[in-house]
């Protein structure tokens, strides 16, 4: 299985990219984390939002690729504890599909992804930056799958 993370945003800082690749390198084959860039809509003083938001919609779709198992990461989405998510992972392994999980813009994801997702996850009820949501992902996708594996690193 394959969980794709496809995020908005390209202009990522070192520290960012470092924290996620220690986790995602931490996977088996059996399980790839492979982070999928989205590049941002302009964002500025005079700009449509709205717009911006569904352009990068379209972008994340065309990212999808067809049969993937949808997970939006979204503020009104469940709070997963981490033994919820790795049972949520052992579901997506026993289904045989890669997995998208699909992080938004600063104004989160357009309505035609929310759309198409088969399930909604809550890292947190607070406003967390878009790029430490990468390490927090990659780090609690590796506790999990070390949770199935009966691996130490959870205790």
């Amino acid at each position: 299985m394959q969980i794709n993370l496809i995020s908005v945003g390209t202009k990522i800082p070192g520290w960012v990219q470092q924290g996620y690749h220690e986790y995602a390198k931490r996977m088996s084959r059996e399980c790839e984390l492979v982070l999928r860039e989205i590049a941002p809509g302009k964002r500025g003083k005079n700009a449509d939002i709205s717009r911006t938001v569904q352009d990068e919609g379209r972008r994340i779709l065309t990212a999808i690729k067809p049969g993937m198992h949808i997970v939006t990461l979204d503020v009104r989405g469940k709070s997963w504890s981490t033994i919820d998510l790795s049972e949520a992972m052992k579901r997506w392994l026993e289904n045989g599909r890669h997995v998208a999980l699909l992080v938004g813009g600063p104004e989160g994801l357009a309505e035609s992804v929310r759309q198409i997702s088969h399930e909604s996850w809550s890292l947190s009820a607070m406003t967390l930056p878009h790029p430490l949501v990468r390490i927090i992902v990659a780090e609690q996708i590796y506790r999990a799958w070390s949770i199935l594996k009966n691996h130490p690193y959870h205790r």
